[in-house]
């Protein structure tokens, strides 16, 4: 297991924190991106917190010094306008001028690819989030668009159906073309991002998880 130290954006969020959790537990040190570090308590030794914001482009600078890899578990600002593809512009960007390539990032099971095979369960899916939240769902299809051009990245875009908030571990399957499961454990999503750090399979690669 790669113990370098790992830059963590949207480690506070529902999802994020069981990443946060597994890194710590696996003794990985982190950089954590925090737009407001005075409403969270971080008393480990492994984490050094970063404040600063992923619409900010020198924040993303100053989170990845000293790192080798992102990991964003990002998820859309309530109130504010989409915020997927600035940040992934941001993190590219960056990457690129430290001569970093390694960026392991979560989206929805509606980014759509020329590779998919989505069943009608998945694409009756992919069209309620068009219906119910248009601005923010064309807004993740914009960032894998833009990662899909990006060809000095390492990038790895992991499409997820609903998450639950659980310690609990279940069986995982991943697939490239659907996604045959209605769930994912947050638990399970930490083991399987982390997992991307030393597994090369799905580099530039648009993967379903899920649990079954």
């Amino acid at each position: 297991m790669i113990k370098h130290k790992i830059a963590v954006i949207g480690g506070t969020g529902k999802s994020g924190a069981y990443l946060v959790k597994r890194l710590l537990e696996l003794e990985i040190p982190i950089k954590l991106l925090v737009r407001n570090p005075e409403k969270h308590c971080f008393t480990n030794p492994l984490v050094e917190v970063v404040q600063g914001d992923a619409r900010d482009y020198n924040s993303i600078l100053n989170l990845i010094d000293g790192c080798q890899t992102i990991i964003s578990t990002l998820g859309q600002p309530k109130g504010e306008p989409p915020i997927f593809n600035d940040a992934s512009k941001n993190i590219v960007k960056a990457l690129l001028k430290n001569n970093l390539k390694r960026y392991i990032v979560v989206t929805g099971i509606n980014v759509d690819t020329r590779f998919d095979k989505k069943d009608e369960k998945t694409s009756y899916a992919t069209q309620w989030m068009y219906e119910n939240f248009p601005d923010t769902t064309k807004n993740r299809q914009e960032e894998y668009a833009y990662l899909a051009s990006q060809e000095g990245v390492d990038w790895t875009l992991v499409r997820l159906p609903m998450i639950i908030q659980t310690d609990e571990k279940f069986r995982v399957g991943v697939n490239l073309k659907n996604c045959d499961g209605h769930k994912i454990s947050a638990t399970d999503l930490a083991d399987f991002l982390i997992g991307q750090l030393d597994d090369e399979r799905y580099i530039q690669k648009c993967p379903f998880l899920f649990n079954v």
